[in-house]
């Protein structure tokens, strides 16, 4: 993964990630969406800020959407968070990268 660019997962790989990373953090968004371009860069933020420590990954919900409905999510941007891989939390909307953060604190 490269500076500042959280990779795209597609829904083949995804089971497979969860199992492998211990702390995993999905951010379900498509192109159109307006305010996924907001959550995006913290994203990228909480990538950096926790490298090493957590992967955090992008799915476009057009070219995914059965792991999209799997969730039982109506809306995006959705920012959902894996340990062991388990979901262990789920944050809908645009919230502030201090939520993201400390949801991801809590969970290492």
């Amino acid at each position: 993964m490269s500076t500042n660019t959280v990779a795209y997962v597609e829904e083949s790989e995804f089971d497979a990630l969860l199992s492998k990373e211990k702390v995993v953090v999905v951010d379900f968004t498509a192109t159109w969406c307006g305010p996924c371009r907001l959550v995006s860069p913290l994203m990228d933020q909480l990538a950096e800020e926790y490298k090493g420590r957590l992967q955090v990954v992008k799915i476009d919900i057009d070219n995914n959407k059965p792991v999209f409905k799997r969730f039982g999510l109506r809306s995006i941007p959705a920012v959902l968070m894996f340990k062991d891989g388990e979901l262990v939390e789920t944050i809908v909307g645009v919230s502030p990268y201090e939520q993201f953060s400390s949801a991801v604190d809590k969970l290492l």
